[in-house]
């Protein structure tokens, strides 16, 4: 499809997922691109960040068959304007995950959300991006497979480590054994604060992956600030070293 489509995932939560989503992908629409971010996340937090209400369209979005016209025009219903050129959002909320436990009974192909996505072939979205939940499951497998780069978030500190290992294998496992043709764009350290856990976190992370590890975002109180004003980094906050540093990611996004 015309669109590329970008998966923020990792199986810990807490390490930044939801915040360089919507970071992102606000930022990928200030450069002008068309976006869509899906929220994959039982939490809803993709909208709430947004200054939204969560809603069931990531429900409808995955167990709507969409094979009538009137079954696309019902999903297509549920894509929400965010109040910013150039971003829409499917909103999510806790029942995403009985639409996890469906396509786990229906036993849908690992495909099954990139063939979803062919619904908006002709939208005009330069970027599709999928917020994922932390739990390991089949909506993540499929969230990952439909996805032509993955970003991992990961803090910066030790107890973050193992849980990035087990995405890069569960990528890994993607590619050699279910023909996954995307690949990891990189690692984005998060939550660095210059402390020694910090930096030895990085020297492992570097050592580990090498130059897909991605500029850091440093912990800052502008960004928790943004989660109680609805706003984006660059609307909150767009002088500051966080504006900057995920400017710099979706620049490097950007290139790809």
């Amino acid at each position: 499809m015309a669109a590329k489509v970008i998966t923020i995932s990792n199986q810990k939560g807490g390490v930044g997922k939801t915040t360089t989503s919507v970071n992102l992908a606000h930022c990928l629409a200030l450069h002008g691109a068309q976006v869509m971010l899906i929220d994959l996340d039982p939490q809803g937090q993709s909208a709430t960040k947004l200054g939204m209400d969560g809603e069931m369209g990531a429900f409808y979005f995955l167990t709507t068959a969409q094979s009538s016209p009137a079954e696309v025009v019902f999903v297509k219903q549920w894509v929400r304007e965010t109040g910013r050129d150039g971003l829409k959002i499917i909103p999510g909320n806790s029942m995403t995950n009985s639409a996890q436990m469906i396509l786990g009974v229906q036993e849908r192909p690992v495909s099954y959300i990139r063939d979803l996505l062919k619904l908006f072939v002709r939208d005009g979205f330069d970027y599709i991006l999928f917020d994922t939940s932390p739990s390991v499951g089949g909506l993540q497998e499929r969230a990952l497979w439909a996805s032509d780069l993955v970003i991992i978030p990961t803090a910066t500190e030790f107890a973050s480590l193992d849980a990035l290992a087990k995405t890069a294998e569960t990528l890994r496992a993607l590619r050699d054994t279910k023909g996954w043709r995307g690949g990891m764009m990189g690692i984005l350290p998060t939550f660095f604060d210059g402390t020694r856990e910090s930096k030895n976190s990085m020297d492992d992370l570097q050592s580990e992956f090498g130059d897909k590890v991605l500029q850091p975002i440093h912990k800052a109180t502008v960004l928790r600030e943004c989660w109680s004003e609805g706003k984006t980094i660059f609307e909150h906050a767009p002088e500051s070293r966080s504006a900057e540093e995920y400017a710099a990611l979706a620049k490097a996004v950007l290139k790809y």
